[in-house]
């Protein structure tokens, strides 16, 4: 939706409408990495899905172009399987409306999305990254979207119970290009999901986009994970209303959009405009840690000559709920906007945006200015007593083992005793179905990415 940086990649026509599968040692294109596994086939993935594909983890597969899972058609992916996204060909794979992907791994046998680069040479945006389109509801004015960063697929319906298929431990690595200006493909787009669709435990790791965006739809989603990316961490848009618990970000320092990257961004749309479903995506325990460790450290981004933004940078005439969450180190701590395409404010104001019992911690400013020099509503908003939410100087006061590590994070507290616990509450009907704990913040004592995330994608073999 925003300029993205130039990867300068050559594009190759989406119009390719085969499956191909052939062994890539004698490719001239695709030489024989020494440190690869040697045992393992590789199948080349291009053009259409039709009917019913099954991949399995005794091969490797190779994603060229844009690859469709047809209407009517189902990719199933087992357990273990390795694909990889060819960097020439900005690789992407486009699950259509009516189409399925059942991409069902386990905690000791994730399913690996990743750059076909060698061990230590990949890098943001070597490949697309994975789209679904469904046929739940959108807000644009004839109900109907053509998917960001897809040429020819459209998303949108009146089928909010649409099911999709399952992503269940899933990790998509290096993902994330600018198909075509101000049209990005992210970590994982999802284009009005319907709830009867599966998301759970995934990982964007070093993506070139936002890690994850959601646009109209109802899918609920749990246990995410948004690892290094370059622009937003959670982007929803265009009528999005489904539930999200369990879901984590952490910046690296170094790396920010020319954009602004955030944490949140949401709009109701493009322009700020009424159109209904509004954008009222529900998030409860999450955590956004941004580049700021301290409030004494100075960030630089080197890459893209991006800057940070906000945690949360809610716009446009969103609607968006956020219960029992935390928010720590970034330049800006709660930033909605005061007028321009569609007020935001005025939803805060008037109880359709809510933001309840959140912790803000270590930010460098709390709150947005407006053109006064004052932090107007964002300050007298999140202070209200009725919203329970807190401020803290320091992110040490969260009392988290080490969560700013972009090496080894730790995001779970070190005992069950500090200011995370004791303060949740699920009261709220938003809330309904949605796992009761006593703790706000993605985690407790407990690290549900142990066993199948991987911090060190750059020089994992595969």
């Amino acid at each position: 939706m925003k300029k993205r940086m130039n990867l300068k990649m050559a594009f190759i026509s989406a119009a390719i409408i085969s499956l191909a599968a052939c062994t890539n040692s004698n490719e001239p294109d695709q030489p024989e990495d020494p440190a690869q596994p040697s045992e393992k086939e590789t199948v080349v993935l291009q053009g259409e899905i039709n009917g019913i594909r099954s991949l399995s983890a005794d091969t490797t597969y190779l994603l060229k172009g844009f690859v469709y899972v047809t209407d009517g058609s189902k990719l199933n992916i087992e357990a273990g399987t390795v694909i990889k996204g060819d960097k020439d060909t900005k690789a992407t794979l486009i699950v259509e409306k009516g189409g399925k992907i059942e991409a069902i791994g386990t905690l000791a046998s994730p399913i690996v999305f990743t750059s076909n680069q060698a061990a230590g040479e990949r890098n943001y945006g070597d490949w697309g990254g994975i789209i679904i389109c469904g046929k739940g509801r959108t807000n644009s004015a004839t109900g109907v979207g053509k998917i960001e960063g897809g040429p020819r697929s459209e998303y949108g319906g009146n089928d909010d119970n649409d099911n999709s298929g399952i992503l269940q431990y899933v990790r998509i690595e290096f993902p994330g290009v600018e198909y075509a200006t101000d049209n990005e493909i992210n970590g994982l787009t999802l284009g009005s999901v319907g709830s009867n669709t599966t998301i759970d435990h995934i990982q964007v790791s070093y993506c070139g986009d936002d890690s994850y965006e959601w646009f109209g739809g109802m899918v609920n989603a749990s246990y995410l994970v948004a690892y290094r990316g370059w622009d937003d961490e959670f982007d929803t848009d265009n009528g999005y209303r489904g539930k999200v618990q369990f879901a984590v970000g952490l910046r690296d320092p170094n790396v920010a959009d020319k954009s602004k990257s955030n944490g949140f961004e949401s709009d109701n749309d493009a322009s700020g405009s009424s159109n209904e479903p509004f954008t009222q995506a529900v998030f409860s325990n999450v955590s956004l840690f941004g580049p700021y460790t301290t409030t004494s450290d100075i960030v630089d981004p080197q890459k893209g000559n991006g800057q940070f933004q906000a945690a949360m940078h809610l716009r446009r005439n969103t609607q968006l709920r956020c219960y029992n969450s935390i928010f720590a180190g970034w330049p800006i701590g709660l930033f909605i906007e005061n007028g321009g395409k569609g007020n935001a404010q005025e939803n805060a104001i008037n109880g359709s945006l809510i933001l309840n019992n959140n912790i803000m911690a270590g930010m460098k400013v709390n709150f947005k200015e407006d053109e006064k020099g004052t932090a107007d509503l964002n300050y007298t908003y999140w202070n209200e007593s009725s919203r329970n939410n807190t401020l803290l100087t320091n992110n040490v006061d969260l009392g988290l083992v080490d969560p700013f590590n972009i090496t080894s994070p730790k995001f779970y507290a070190s005992n069950g005793d500090g200011v995370i616990f004791g303060k949740a509450s699920f009261n709220s009907d938003d809330l309904s179905g949605m796992t009761k704990v006593n703790f706000v913040g993605a985690f407790g004592t407990e690290d549900w990415t142990d066993g199948w995330c991987n911090f060190d994608p750059q020089n994992t073999i595969y």
